[in-house]
């Protein structure tokens, strides 16, 4: 069952507050913990009580309204998210239920696709997907005949692949899952190769990347001449609509822990994809570590 977080409690609080609920009314309302079958009956209810209170006391009771920004400073304030995100976030917030309908529809899918993996957030040293399928050639192509990726991202891939080709693009395939074994392969290259500290800036240690997900896909060339592609282009425009994610984008090396690659995305389904480029300005380790934040309360 599917843990109940912080903000739904205060939802519920706003909901009983601004209608003037008794402690009755309030019984049927999933506490932490607890799920149930009129989960999707309630969140509607829930997000008009919700506009409700936004209408009526937005202006009007400054008490109420400092609370709820106090609430959501804390929580974007624990999750690192900068000034110029949190702002918009916390003016969505106060002002209509959008941000926390999203939020809540994204937490009940897939824990996966907004797992934060990092070097501080380490998967399980023997993880591995149990739905992993052969990637073959269809409207892609694939460098490797060895590569597996998670049914769903697989279909996804395909997906947003034949789209591209019907604009002229195509796409290729240079490397998807890896075990924590192989990943520990890649990484000792680098290190033999380059030096420890080119290495960790390019290369992930066993247990910290993204491919053991099974959800990531470095598109061919690996490399930085991949960024002046039309295939890269035409990904930057769209793979949001087909639920893919650019990890390291350019600029972010302190945020993320890597330099630009613009070959390296993660498919972290439609949802979180268009809540990524809504509120967090398209850079997925923010929407990450605020999930992550949020996850603990």
């Amino acid at each position: 069952m599917k843990k109940r977080n912080l903000l739904l409690f205060l939802l519920i609080f706003l909901f009983l507050f601004s209608c003037d609920r008794t402690n009755t009314q309030n019984n049927n309302v999933p506490l932490a913990g607890q799920s149930s079958e009129a989960d999707e009956d309630l969140l509607p209810d829930l997000a008009e009580a919700i506009a409700r209170y936004s209408r009526e006391t937005m202006g009007v009771d400054p008490d109420r309204e400092a609370f709820v920004e106090d609430f959501w400073r804390w929580i974007l304030g624990e999750a690192g998210i900068p000034e110029r995100l949190a702002r918009g976030i916390i003016n969505s917030a106060l002002q209509s239920p959008e941000f926390v309908m999203e939020l809540l529809v994204i937490m009940e899918q897939d824990p996966y696709f907004y797992l934060l993996v990092d070097r501080q957030h380490p998967l399980p040293p023997d993880y591995e997907p149990n739905d992993l399928v052969p990637l073959t050639t269809g409207s892609f192509r694939i460098t490797r005949d060895d590569l597996t990726l998670r049914r769903i991202a697989a279909q996804a891939l395909e997906e947003m692949a034949a789209a591209a080709r019907a604009d002229g693009i195509a796409l290729a395939v240079g490397s998807a899952y890896r075990s924590a074994v192989r990943q520990a392969e890649i990484y000792a290259w680098n290190v033999r190769t380059y030096g420890q500290e080119a290495a960790d800036r390019q290369s992930a240690q066993p247990g910290t990347s993204q491919h053991q997900l099974g959800l990531v896909v470095d598109f061919s060339p690996i490399d930085d001449n991949f960024a002046a592609t039309a295939a890269s282009a035409w990904l930057v425009e769209n793979a949001g609509r087909f639920g893919w994610s650019l990890s390291y984008p350019d600029g972010y090396e302190e945020l993320t822990g890597y330099r630009w690659e613009s070959w390296h995305y993660r498919y972290v389904g439609r949802d979180l994809a268009a809540f990524i480029g809504r509120y967090f300005d398209g850079i997925q380790q923010y929407a990450l570590q605020f999930i992550n934040v949020w996850q603990q309360y």
